[in-house]
């Protein structure tokens, strides 16, 4: 049945749910558009890298001090880690985890500020810096690049060094440049990995484990073509994952982007039609590739695999990114828990461990639409497959660390009392002109709630919904990162080591010490 889905891909499915759409934008990011107002607008500014941090070297030397300075403390044990599992909670600032904290013992019936999140539990925890070579509010794919191949990088690159500069495709191209994973790491020693995103297998986050790309928007060659560049010359991520190291030998890939895999002549499993104009059906490569391996596209398809049977399992459950939790149709869409469950099902089977990725990367949507409602939700379906991860591994062998990529500029504010409803409006507090506001705002998206004066507006008919859009101070079309630091959060061997402030560039480092991977530093030496 499989087989025929990838070769034929003409099983139509109707999905009415609305699409999250992609808000990322290269050129704002990457400075080539100013803010003015309500206008992208005006001419490109350069961003400025510090020359020395363009050496992946750099990177390299100064995770290896910190991890020096970590081993210099007294170490509780000298266990090496089997397994690694990354979780990543895209966007989810330390103001999103409190707030879905909060939000989680609300749907208890509690107050809400004394519940904790599944890995705030975590024996370990610290604080990782965020800011790229070139940026000082980062976006997902430097941040991908130094969460994962542990070098930083140019905003919007991915899997390269900061000497390549953003668009370049013949810098990207030069092997001087271009960036190792701990995917990669993991698969020299033998170890079976995986990548599970609630976005598309070629965005940014889940790209840094394979992509080597001086664009994070060229996910397939159309992509590539619509800015200026030759497809044929710079490899789309989708093309690189499925024949290209290490991607192509990754045995589990879950989540949306069916588009980018296939043509746009046929149209796929979820009636859309695809996106590449090259006539290339990627699956059907991949399939060639992988002879026991299976494609699924829905909830059924996924639960009914039997994972001791099959050699690889790719997953593409929308055509696009993935519904919010909120807008699933839970008989047809995985939840991130379900994803989580087949994936350490599948990798586990290796007795030389795994590598997983595995992102809720819906929370970075929430928040830049300004719904904080959906990004505490999806923060709570994250916080869930963190908590069923635990609980099918052993914490003796397998370490899990969990982090984000970068902040987003909600805030927490006015003194509410206890148990005032997160989503709600501070019935404790009143601006000078005597009107409540909402406990939790922006500091950048699309509603101000003025009136024509200026003033704000009451809002005590409008809050309290799920898809609310929450206030904010910077009018723009949508909400922004923001370069606070982000927490990291670790349980198992070596959970000791992810304490203190960091790089984030130093994250990979230790977890490829912790399980004796990689050309690094490795605990496996020290004993």
């Amino acid at each position: 049945m499989y087989k025929n889905q990838l070769i034929l891909l003409i099983l139509m499915v109707g999905v009415t749910w609305a699409r999250v759409e992609e808000i990322h934008d290269p050129e704002q990011l990457t400075g080539q558009k100013l803010v003015n107002n309500r206008l992208l607008e005006g001419m490109a500014t350069n961003k400025y890298t510090p020359p020395e941090e363009k050496d992946p070297q750099f990177w390299y030397n100064l995770a290896y001090e910190e991890l020096a300075k970590r081993l210099e403390l007294p170490q509780p044990n000298a266990n090496k880690a089997k397994n690694i599992i990354f979780f990543l909670g895209d966007g989810m600032s330390l103001s999103t985890v409190a707030a879905a904290r909060i939000l989680k013992g609300q749907r208890q019936g509690n107050t809400g500020e004394e519940s904790s999140l599944s890995f705030e539990r975590f024996s370990h925890s610290g604080l990782s810096r965020t800011y790229c070579s070139n940026a000082q509010v980062p976006d997902s794919a430097c941040t991908a690049t130094a969460y994962l191949c542990g070098v930083k990088t140019n905003i919007v690159e991915i899997g390269v060094s900061a000497a390549v500069d953003y668009n370049n495709c013949t810098a990207s191209q030069d092997p001087v440049n271009r960036l190792t994973s701990i995917a990669e790491w993991a698969q020299n020693a033998g170890k079976s990995t995986g990548i599970v995103t609630t976005t598309t297998l070629t965005h940014a986050s889940p790209s840094g484990a394979y992509a080597k790309t001086a664009n994070r928007m060229w996910e397939c060659d159309t992509d590539v073509a619509s800015y200026g560049v030759d497809p044929t010359q710079c490899i789309d991520m989708a093309t690189q994952l499925i024949t290209q190291g290490p991607g192509k030998n990754f045995e589990v890939m879950f989540g949306g982007g069916f588009g980018k895999f296939v043509p746009s002549t046929i149209q796929d499993l979820h009636g859309n039609p695809g996106e590449r104009s090259d006539g290339v059906n990627l699956l059907s490569k991949w399939q060639a590739q992988h002879p026991g391996g299976v494609l699924v596209s829905n909830r059924k398809q996924l639960l009914s695999v039997d994972t001791t049977s099959v050699s690889s399992i790719i997953g593409l459950f929308q055509s696009q990114l993935m519904k919010f939790h909120l807008e699933a149709d839970e008989t047809y869409q995985p939840t991130l828990s379900e994803l989580t469950e087949v994936t350490i099902k599948k990798l586990s089977q290796n007795k030389n461990g795994y590598f997983a990725f595995i992102e809720g990367g819906l929370i970075d949507y929430g928040n830049h639409y300004n719904k904080a409602g959906y990004a505490l939700d999806e923060a709570l379906e994250f916080e869930k497959a963190i908590q069923l991860a635990r609980e099918m591994t052993d914490i003796e062998d397998t370490l899990i660390v969990v982090t984000s990529d970068h902040g987003h500029t909600l805030t927490i504010a006015g003194y509410p009392g206890r148990g005032t409803p997160i989503l709600g409006l501070n019935h404790h507090d009143t601006d000078v002109n005597g009107v409540k506001y909402s406990v939790l705002n922006y500091a950048v998206g699309p509603n101000n709630y003025l009136d024509s004066e200026g003033k704000r507006i009451d809002l005590s008919d409008q809050i309290g919904g799920n898809d609310f859009v929450f206030p904010s101070y910077i009018t723009q079309t949508q909400g922004t990162h923001s370069g606070d630091d982000v927490g990291i959060f670790a349980s198992g061997p070596q959970s000791h080591l992810f304490t203190g402030v960091m790089q984030q560039s130093t994250i990979p480092h230790l977890m490829a010490y912790a399980a004796c991977i990689g050309s690094g530093p490795k605990v496996c030496d020290a004993k």
